[in-house]
């Protein structure tokens, strides 16, 4: 059984625990967060403790494997936090605010051996698994060229994605999964190109990206003042494949061959998804795993380096970089 703590009772960790229940041998302790409303709130709807501080959490005996789920500028602080307390580590997406950052972590999780992973959850998806696996036997061939994004309009002012000082925007908020499937299905990035604007906002409202990777190409963007569509395509010699919106919860496909056959898959999910890649994170810990063999840390590390990339194009730069 994994014993869980939670950093941070946001948005994130509520879907966090929708799907919890449903998760074989993982068990939930406590949680903290800085403000005392939201953690009473919290601990009310799930059970557990409501620990006084972070300290009190990390030192915890009854706490295997800590969630963070605060906004990006504090993951590094938490993720070392709790690795250095002797807990594995599935931290939200992205999983720092920059490279240097990662590489800090990644470093720490090293020397003590322990469990960190980047919380990313399409591949984890009935879909995504579907896909894969009819993939296998049915191939669209060499895959040279990924479209995907996501532009989400209509969120409250005060909504974190907005926090200059929470390390939010666009790209930092939506881009890193447009990063994973284009890493996924064409390697390492080589070059990249991006364009984005401001609005009244100190941090992206909307950018465009396109990338050369080590097998083709991808055009990406992520936005909150525009509506987009939210669908993914991926082409291959043989076919090309569209990931039905939205991609990042992925619940149908279709793969459309050049010989004219069409191939359509429905996978729906259950208990929001983020289950899925929970229950793989505690896989890992019961056969005493220090790495995800599927989101490695070699690949967190190309879709923040994507991601410093596009920010650095457009001139955004968080406090300390």
């Amino acid at each position: 059984m994994v014993r869980w703590g939670i950093i941070g009772c946001g948005r994130i960790s509520h879907r966090f625990m929708q799907g919890f229940a449903t998760v074989s041998g993982a068990s939930f302790t406590g949680a903290w967060t800085r403000r005392a409303e939201p953690l009473n709130d919290f601990v009310s709807r799930y059970g557990g403790k409501a620990f006084a501080s972070v300290s009190a959490l990390l030192t915890s005996p009854d706490i295997d494997a800590v969630y963070i789920a605060t906004l990006p500028d504090s993951h590094m602080e938490y993720s070392i936090a709790a690795l250095k307390a002797g807990k594995h580590v599935l931290c939200e997406k992205p999983s720092a605010v920059n490279l240097t950052q990662l590489d800090q972590i990644l470093e720490v999780a090293r020397q003590q051996n322990l469990l960190f992973m980047e919380g990313m959850k399409p591949p984890f998806f009935p879909l995504y698994q579907a896909l894969n696996k009819h993939l296998q036997i049915d191939p669209i061939g060499p895959v040279g060229y990924v479209r995907a994004g996501s532009s989400v309009i209509g969120l409250e002012p005060e909504h974190p994605n907005f926090s200059y000082d929470g390390v939010g925007g666009a790209i930092m908020g939506i881009l890193p999964y447009e990063a994973f499937l284009a890493v996924e299905f064409l390697g390492k990035t080589l070059e990249v190109q991006t364009m984005g604007h401001f609005g009244d906002k100190e941090v992206d409202m909307f950018a465009t990206i396109q990338t050369k990777h080590e097998y083709g190409y991808a055009q990406l963007y992520c936005g909150f003042d525009l509506h987009g569509k939210g669908d993914a395509l991926i082409s291959g010699m043989l076919g090309h494949i569209t990931i039905h919106k939205n991609w990042w919860n992925p619940s149908k496909a279709t793969i459309e061959y050049f010989d004219g056959h069409i191939v359509e898959l429905d996978e729906p999910f259950s208990a929001g998804g983020l289950n899925y890649e929970t229950e793989h994170f505690c896989q890992l810990v019961e056969n005493g795993f220090t790495e995800s063999p599927i989101i490695t840390h070699e690949l967190s590390r190309e879709m923040i380096k994507l991601l410093d990339s596009a920010r650095a194009q457009i001139g955004l730069k968080f406090k300390g970089e």
